[in-house]
């Protein structure tokens, strides 16, 4: 990527990270926003996807704003929430709430919505929400076990990384795989294009 087209990335997720190279972009700069993601009392779980992306994308620019290398950057932010009905599963940090999590899920559907924000270098902020319906199997008591037991429930929202072991777990899914993985790849793609980002100056072979 020149050096002329910098895009921040407002995120420490080694996944998003690799959801872009896979694109073929690298962001020139990674810059992980520790924000209180506590949703606010009966917000909706596409209101707070939305909510959480644009402050960590303000939240990026304003630290930014005394340095002058960054003035022409575009900076991207995104943020996943899982939720059954209005119900928000949060990242799970302890094996009890993962093991919450997991039974809830079992045997039905649920939807993981991501927001995306981008700011652009002439400081316009454009959103996108994106929403996939995800339907578990019926999880057995060892299913559950050994995922517990794996550790891939981590800091994960709804207790679960589809990428990984729980992709089997998946017995049907509606719309965007990227976006249940953390990073809707057709939006954020058409998000960057339309604001005159090159999407495509990462593509070429070598």
């Amino acid at each position: 990527m020149e050096l002329r087209q910098k895009l921040i990335l407002a995120s420490g997720s080694p996944r998003r990270l690799d959801l872009l190279r896979q694109i073929g972009i690298e962001p020139t700069r990674l810059m992980p926003m520790d924000l209180d993601e506590t949703p606010k009392k009966s917000e909706h779980p596409r209101s707070l996807a939305r909510r959480l992306s644009t402050d960590k994308a303000e939240a990026a620019l304003k630290e930014i704003k005394g340095e002058p290398m960054w003035r022409d950057s575009y900076i991207l932010a995104a943020d996943t929430v899982v939720a059954v009905g209005r119900r928000i599963l949060p990242k799970a940090e302890y094996i009890e709430e993962a093991s919450s999590a997991l039974h809830l899920l079992s045997g039905r559907s649920h939807w993981v919505f991501t927001g995306i924000c981008l700011v652009t270098p002439d400081r316009k902020v454009r959103q996108k929400i994106v929403e996939t319906k995800v339907r578990f199997k019926r999880l057995s008591g060892q299913d559950i076990e050994s995922y517990l037991a794996s550790g891939q429930w981590r800091g994960k929202a709804g207790a679960y990384a589809i990428q990984g072991i729980a992709g089997s777990f998946a017995q049907k899914l509606v719309g965007s795989y990227t976006n249940v993985v953390g990073l809707p790849l057709f939006e954020t793609a058409q998000l960057l294009n339309g604001e005159g980002f090159d999407i495509h100056s990462g593509w070429m072979e070598g």
